[in-house]
């Protein structure tokens, strides 16, 4: 699939640094997951074949965030990558830094 991201994200994933996104550039562990995540939707076919990728804890979201999907970064932190499934692919927004998401307190 087509993934378009920000400028923010791109710089993320190009090089590892992003001045937005500090917490995740410093934290291998996420930088890894977030690399492997756009990775793994760049060659998926479709949206729905990311549901094959358990770790990835692929969800369409409800809510305040009704039209948005997610996946998970890491199974150790509830950071999540959250798009927008369009016809010509996805459309990466944000992190969603969130420690209380998933039950974590």
């Amino acid at each position: 699939m087509k993934v378009e991201m920000t400028d923010d994200l791109k710089d993320l994933y190009e090089t590892g640094q992003s001045k937005r996104y500090k917490d995740v550039s410093r934290n291998r562990t996420l930088l890894a997951g977030f690399v492997r995540a756009i990775k793994i939707m760049e060659q998926a076919p479709s949206s729905d074949s990311l549901k094959e990728f358990s770790f990835l804890h692929y969800e369409k979201l409800r809510y305040q965030l009704s039209g948005k999907s997610s996946v998970r970064l890491s199974n150790q932190y509830a950071h999540r990558l959250i798009f927008t499934e369009t016809e010509d692919g996805l459309q990466v927004e944000l992190i969603e830094i969130d420690d209380t998401h998933y039950g974590n307190k």
